[in-house]
C-alpha cells in the first residue's frame, strides 16, 4: 500500500518568464534535497516567445530585433520541444514532481500532461486529443490547444505545459508553433460554447485535473504567493 501523496500548488498571476526559471530552479533543488514535497506552479507570463535546447531559431518568422515592437520577449531554455509562445490568457502549470517517488518515466508523465489537459477540455464540450507521431501537446483536430515542454534532471521534472484558454493568437502568427507546420492554433474560447468563467476558475479546474491525472490524495492551495515571489529567495 503507498503513503498519501500531496501536492502543494502556488498560484502566482503573471510571472515573468526569467523569474519564474530562477523560481524552478529553487523549487528542483529543493525537491531533489527532500525539503519541500512535488510542488505546482500556476501562472501566466507577459508575451514571451521561448526555444528548446535544440536551439531551432529558424521557426522564428520574424527578426529578434522586430519582437519589442510587439511587445514580446525571447528566452533561450533548457527543456525539450520547440519553439512556442506564452502570453496573457494562458494557463501555465509548472510541475515540480519527483518522477521516481511515483514510479512514472519521461513518457508516462508526458502522456499524463496531455490527458489532464484532455480531461480538462471535455469540462466544456471539446474533443481533444494528444498530437499524432512527432506532434507534441494536445490538439482538437488539427489545431493545437496545449503545449507541452518538460526538462527533467536526476528525476525531479520543471517547465511543463501551457493550455490556452483565449490568448491573442496572433502572436503565433510570428512562429512554426513547436515546429509543426501548416497547423493552426485555437483556444478554449474558440472551440467551445460554453460561457467560460473567470480565468482563476479554469485555472484551479486545471490544477485540479492534472491533480487527478497524477493520483495525488490531497492538495494543497498555498495562500501567500510573495513567500515564492521574494526575489531575494530567487536570485
Amino acid at each position: 500500500m503507498r503513503s498519501p501523496r500531496t501536492l502543494e500548488v502556488w498560484r502566482l498571476g503573471t510571472v515573468n518568464y526569467l523569474k519564474s526559471l530562477k523560481i524552478q530552479d529553487k523549487l528542483v533543488s529543493e525537491r531533489k534535497a527532500h525539503q519541500i514535497p512535488d510542488t505546482l506552479l500556476s501562472l501566466e507570463h507577459p508575451p514571451t516567445y521561448t526555444l528548446g535546447k535544440r536551439r531551432t531559431d529558424h521557426n522564428l518568422l520574424i527578426p529578434q530585433s522586430e519582437l519589442t515592437k510587439i511587445g514580446a520577449e525571447l528566452h533561450y531554455t533548457q527543456r525539450g520541444g520547440d519553439i512556442t509562445f506564452h502570453g496573457p490568457h494562458q494557463a501555465i502549470l509548472y510541475p515540480i514532481i519527483s518522477l521516481r517517488s511515483i514510479g512514472f518515466g519521461a513518457r508516462n508523465y508526458v502522456e499524463t500532461l496531455e490527458r489532464s489537459m484532455i480531461e480538462f477540455a471535455s469540462m466544456y464540450g471539446v474533443k481533444a486529443r494528444p498530437g499524432n507521431k512527432c506532434e507534441t501537446g494536445v490538439w482538437v483536430g488539427d489545431r493545437k490547444i496545449g503545449a507541452i515542454g518538460v526538462r527533467i534532471t536526476s528525476g525531479i521534472t520543471c517547465h511543463g505545459l501551457a493550455f490556452n484558454i483565449d490568448p491573442d493568437l496572433k502572436y503565433f502568427e510570428h512562429i512554426v508553433p513547436c515546429g509543426i507546420a501548416d497547423k493552426e492554433v485555437t483556444s478554449l474560447r474558440r472551440e467551445t460554447d460554453a460561457l467560460l468563467p473567470s480565468e482563476e476558475v479554469i485555472h484551479k479546474q486545471l490544477i485540479t485535473c492534472l491533480a487527478n491525472a497524477f493520483s495525488y490524495d490531497d492538495v494543497v492551495w498555498k495562500e501567500d504567493p510573495s513567500v515564492i515571489l521574494d526575489t531575494k529567495d530567487v536570485e
